[in-house]
């Protein structure tokens, strides 16, 4: 009786660790791990909430991915409202040339909020982010018992609440939650947003070169569209591998936003450098490069509201961007929230442009402003 139970409990570990190699494969290395595998545009509009067709659509009918889909519906929609809409009309309206351009989209200490960067940069060809969190794995999620896929889908959304409520991430509690079960890391959360954002899911693959990372080629407009992110610390000069990476792929577009002020100091001073060097135009709220350090060539114009920050944001408080909204008139308003303050009447933004950059074609060039001095 004795040799009966030992041989069924070895027989029910084995099963075990057969299902944890099956879930630490991940969809990045093979697209597809079954002829019977869903399709990885199915996997991302799944975790997103989305319908789907295939071998994951039975999955859809448990009351925990019905709540997710509801969740995840209601809190789409608000974005909707709130912030997709009133940004691209903004754009449409102060930025047009940004907006329609396919130049390459920057967007450093971003984390996987691609998001952002597809409301202000919809068009770019390649699409450049890079953060501290790993890229994380989604397996085959019709391998995934019930119980499991439930407690992913959950972990999901706590770590999307706070960028669906507000405008960023609270990476603490990101951290936290991408750690948790099978369904981890920001790849799931770059899953969400394309597929919320209407692009179909083409391929996906792991990258070590200029860093570890992953990349991610999609479709939804005129032509295939590139995402990559890279997982990398910011800190040190701009001639790391990964800046002379991007330097390759710019001039580009350049969005800074939630950067917990870090390139307010020199730990900092090579990306800051390498934004300034490789950018058209720089899209940011007060945390990214301050005011005083953009230099002659630049043009710096101030939307919404400078609201001082308090706690441990208080010491990057900038007199000379104050100033700017002391004066009367004042930068014009927002429409939409923008940074750290969450309220859309404590929005602020700074559209700096400069006058040339020798690399562009004439034809391209933006027409001379006045610059500040």
């Amino acid at each position: 009786m004795k040799c009966r139970i030992l041989m069924a409990l070895l027989l029910i570990s084995a099963s075990y660790a057969g299902l944890a190699q099956t879930v630490g494969v991940s969809q990045t290395v093979s697209p597809s791990l079954s002829q019977n595998a869903a399709t990885l545009d199915e996997t991302a509009r799944f975790l997103a909430g989305m319908p789907v067709t295939g071998v994951l659509e039975p999955l859809t009918h448990d009351p925990a991915w019905q709540e997710h889909a509801q969740a995840m519906n209601e809190a789409w929609k608000r974005k909707e409202q709130q912030q997709i809409w009133p940004i691209r009309q903004w754009m449409q309206a102060n930025a047009p040339q940004y907006h329609r351009s396919n130049d390459t989209a920057f967007y450093m200490f971003s984390g996987p909020d691609f998001l952002y960067a597809s409301i202000f940069f919809p068009l770019s060809s390649n699409y450049i982010l890079a953060g501290l969190e790993p890229v994380g794995n989604v397996p085959d999620l019709t391998q995934l018992p019930p119980e499991m896929l439930r407690a992913d889908l959950l972990s999901l959304r706590s770590s999307m609440n706070s960028i669906l409520r507000f405008q960023y991430f609270i990476t603490k509690e990101m951290r936290a939650d991408l750690g948790r079960g099978n369904v981890g890391g920001t790849l799931p959360i770059l899953y969400v947003f394309l597929a919320r954002l209407g692009y179909t899911v083409n391929d996906v693959t792991r990258v070590t070169s200029p860093a570890e990372g992953v990349k991610i080629t999609f479709t939804g407009g005129e032509q295939p569209q590139t995402l990559y992110y890279f997982k990398t610390d910011l800190a040190g000069g701009a001639n790391s591998a990964f800046l002379r990476w991007c330097a390759a792929r710019g001039p580009g577009l350049s969005l800074i936003k939630a950067a917990s002020f870090l390139m307010h100091g020199d730990g900092f001073s090579g990306v800051r450098n390498f934004l300034l060097q490789n950018s058209r135009v720089i899209i940011q709220d007060d945390s990214g490069i301050p005011l005083r350090m953009f230099p002659k060539g630049w043009k710096v114009n101030c939307y919404g509201r400078y609201v001082a920050h308090h706690e441990e944001f208080e010491k990057y408080h900038q007199p000379d961007l104050a100033a700017v909204y002391e004066q009367s008139p004042p930068p014009p308003a927002l429409s939409f929230a923008f940074g750290y303050h969450w309220q859309k009447e404590d929005g602020l933004l700074m559209l700096a442009t400069r006058e040339a950059l020798p690399a562009l074609p004439a034809e391209e060039q933006p027409q001379k402003t006045s610059v500040r001095r």
